[in-house]
């Protein structure tokens, strides 16, 4: 099944219920997982189980109407968590100054796997400080990344929910 066929179907269902679609993923064989993974449209308040479970009961209709898994699956609906997968350029523009994780399909710079603070981020390309030198990473040859728990995002996601809890 195409990735983006999938993503093509699920999109429209995620974003009409009022989120963002993060990644649309499916692991295993025998009995696959359809996994959705969902964020709210601020990126500020965090997705719950009941926005889940809503955003899973619109998805499980319009995937029963259009049945476009042949076999059986499960299908499960979440969040990106604080260290939440990178999949748009919007996101890599989000995350500017913190520290991420990205692998690519081709070697660029004679490596595929990168970890370092993220210095700009365009549709067209991805710059890292790494080990004291700049990579730019193009855009398409990105195959996954995700941001990286520190100290820093760690502080900053407790300081707004502190802020969210008072309001």
């Amino acid at each position: 099944m195409q990735k983006h066929y999938l993503q093509d179907l699920i999109e429209p269902v995620v974003e009409a219920e009022g989120f963002e679609l993060v990644r649309v993923l499916t692991i295993g064989q025998a009995n696959p997982t359809l996994q959705v993974m969902i964020d709210t449209l601020d990126t500020k308040t965090d997705v719950t189980v009941d926005d889940c479970a809503k955003v899973s009961a619109a998805l499980s209709t319009m995937l029963d109407e259009k049945d476009p898994i042949a076999d059986k699956y499960s299908l499960e609906v979440s969040s990106p968590g604080l260290d939440r997968p990178l999949t748009k350029p919007a996101h890599f523009a989000r995350y500017v100054g913190y520290e991420i994780k990205l692998e690519t399909e081709d070697k660029v710079e004679n490596r595929k796997r990168f970890k370092g603070k993220l210095l700009r981020a365009d549709n067209q390309n991805v710059t890292l400080q790494m080990d004291e030198a700049e990579y730019v990473i193009p855009f398409a040859l990105i195959s996954k990344a995700k941001l990286v728990i520190t100290d820093e995002l760690w502080k900053e996601y407790m300081a707004a929910h502190e802020a969210a809890a008072e309001n």
